[in-house]
C-alpha cells in the first residue's frame, strides 16, 4: 500500500512537470500583457504545487497502511493529470484558433499587395452600403488606377512593378483612417471604402493621395528611382436612389474620365440619374 503511494505521489509531481511544458509555450507566444503574466503566474503555482507533492512524499514516505490513506495520494495524482490536461487542451487551443486566424486572413487578403482581396471587398461593401442607408451616414468609395502602369511593367520587368504595387497599397493604407478599408479591385487598381465620409471629404483625400504618389519613388531599379502618378474616381452612396453596385458602378466611370482628362487627377462621379418614382419618393421624404 505505501509502495502505491508513493508511485502515486512521485508519478504525480512527474506530470506536473510535464504541464509546464504546454504553459511555457502558450506563455511564449503570448505579446507582454496581463495574460502573459497570468500564464507566467500559473507557471508559478505548478512550480509550487512540484515542491508541495515532493514536500508530502518526504514527509509521509511509505505511512500509508490502509486504503482509506490512499485518498490524499491518489488526489495528488490525478490533480496532476487535471492540470496537464487542461494546459496541454489550453496550448492545442491557441494553436488551433492561431492557425483558423491566419486562414481567415488569407482568405480576405490579396497575396501581393497585403491589401484586402476583392472577395472581401463585396462582403464589406454590402455591409457599409447597409448601414449608410440604416443610419443615414455618408459613405463614399475612392477608385484608384496607376497611370502608365504597363509601361513600368514593360521598362523594368514585372518585379519591378510588384515593387510599385506593394508600395502604392502601403501608402494608401497608411494615410487613411483605421476604419478604412483599402482593398485590391484588379489588376494595378485599388479601392478604398470611406465610411462617415462625405464626397468633398473623400475628393480631399484623393488630391492628397496624387500629390504625396508623384512626389515619391516606389521602387527602384539600377539604382534609378521610380515614380508614378495615379488617377482617382471618387463617388458618394445616394441613399433611396441606388445600391452600393451602383455607386461603385459611377466610381468607376469617374475614374475613366479622370484617365481622359490628363491622368494624375482626382474626378467626382456625376449625380445619379433618378427614374420619376425616385424623384417622386425623395419629394415625399423632404
Amino acid at each position: 500500500m505505501g509502495d502505491l503511494a508513493n508511485f502515486l505521489i512521485i508519478f504525480g509531481a512527474l506530470i506536473l512537470v510535464l504541464a509546464l511544458f504546454p504553459v511555457d509555450k502558450l506563455r511564449r507566444r503570448l505579446p507582454i500583457g496581463l495574460c502573459r503574466r497570468s500564464w507566467m503566474f500559473l507557471s508559478t503555482l505548478i512550480v509550487f504545487f512540484f515542491v508541495g507533492y515532493l514536500f508530502y512524499a518526504y514527509l509521509f514516505w511509505g505511512c500509508a497502511l490502509h486504503w482509506s490513506e490512499m485518498v490524499v495520494p491518489a488526489v495528488f495524482f490525478f490533480g496532476a493529470i487535471f492540470v496537464l490536461i487542461v494546459c496541454t487542451l489550453a496550448a492545442k487551443t491557441a494553436d488551433d484558433v492561431t492557425r483558423l486566424c491566419h486562414l481567415e486572413h488569407e482568405n480576405v487578403t490579396d497575396p501581393l499587395m497585403g491589401i484586402y482581396n476583392r472577395r472581401y471587398l463585396d462582403r464589406c461593401l454590402k455591409q457599409e452600403g447597409a448601414k449608410a442607408k440604416r443610419y443615414g451616414l455618408d459613405f463614399s468609395v475612392m477608385m484608384i488606377d496607376i497611370d502608365y502602369f504597363k509601361k513600368v511593367n514593360d521598362t523594368y520587368g514585372h518585379s519591378v512593378g510588384d515593387q510599385v504595387l506593394q508600395s502604392l497599397a502601403q501608402m494608401i493604407q497608411g494615410s487613411v483612417r483605421d476604419f478604412d478599408r483599402v482593398f485590391r479591385y484588379g489588376g494595378e487598381e485599388i479601392v478604398v471604402l470611406l465610411p462617415y465620409t462625405n464626397c468633398d471629404g473623400a475628393i480631399l483625400l484623393g488630391q492628397r493621395l496624387c500629390d504625396w504618389v508623384g512626389e515619391r519613388p516606389l521602387a527602384e531599379h539600377a539604382g534609378n528611382s521610380i515614380s508614378v502618378t495615379i488617377s482617382v474616381g471618387v463617388s458618394c452612396l445616394c441613399p433611396g436612389v441606388e445600391d452600393v453596385g451602383t455607386m461603385m458602378a459611377r466610381a468607376d466611370r469617374a475614374l475613366y474620365s479622370a484617365k481622359e482628362n490628363g491622368r494624375n487627377r482626382v474626378e467626382r462621379a456625376a449625380a445619379p440619374q433618378l427614374t420619376n418614382d425616385q424623384y417622386d419618393k425623395l419629394i415625399i421624404n423632404a
